[in-house]
């Protein structure tokens, strides 16, 4: 006998799932303590294989976000890159860089940026590495050997984590550029273990600001999703 979900509940996920997006423009007033920890503690109720929780969380405000924003960009303006989870352009099959590609052009088109102007999208880079003007940033490491295998461990914390911040009223950004300047913020944060994935910049929304009006669109269902009976 299937089990009948309260509408009220599968309203409220909804609304939560598809309102939660990137946020790339943020407001300087930095999120209550009380909450951040309400809302990573949340974010620890993700589910993990064995229950083994193989992720560290580093999470950076005020003055240790400063200092480690400033040796960013020093990290990139001086091509000071370390990665320590595998990634290349090619990781992607075509159908997947066509989405990337029609992301892109919105993206960098509501900032005014045109398809061949390589300087002002080498700029916005850089820019990105002050976490959009977000007063917080949390650095998301794992831990084991296992690394592609680790990735439904990680992920689930990912999403949980970016959906506890929508569910209590904070905006964030995924940022995958963060992680490759895995060695920087080891040194600025005293970080040993694991292996830096993703860096999650978070704060409040600048509304005023184009950029935040951008939606990346979803797939259609029948090609991510097959039913078998």
């Amino acid at each position: 006998m299937s089990r009948r979900v309260p509408a009220e509940l599968s309203d409220c996920a909804e609304k939560l799932i598809r309102g939660r997006h990137a946020t790339r423009a943020f407001r300087p007033e930095p999120v209550p303590e009380d909450t951040m920890r309400r809302i990573f503690s949340l974010a620890g109720a993700a589910p993990s294989n064995s229950n083994t929780q193989p992720w560290q969380v580093e999470v950076v405000s005020g003055a240790a976000r400063q200092r480690l924003a400033g040796a960013l960009r020093t990290a990139h303006a001086k091509r000071r890159t370390s990665v320590e989870l595998p990634y290349s352009e090619g990781m992607y099959a075509q159908a997947h860089r066509a989405r990337r590609a029609a992301f892109g052009a919105e993206l960098y088109g509501a900032l005014g940026i045109g398809p061949d102007d390589h300087t002002a999208r080498a700029a916005y880079d850089a820019e990105s590495l002050r976490f959009y003007g977000a007063p917080h940033a949390a650095f998301l490491f794992v831990h084991g050997d296992g690394e592609a295998r680790l990735a439904a461990d990680a992920g689930a914390y990912l999403q949980t984590l970016l959906l506890a911040m929508t569910a209590y009223g904070v905006d964030s950004c995924p940022q995958g550029l963060l992680s490759f300047y895995a060695g920087t913020v080891r040194t600025e944060l005293g970080v040993t273990g694991g292996k830096l994935l993703v860096g999650i910049s978070f704060g409040y929304a600048d509304e005023t600001a184009p950029v935040n009006r951008v939606r990346a669109g979803r797939a259609p269902l029948a090609s991510t999703t097959a039913f078998h009976e």
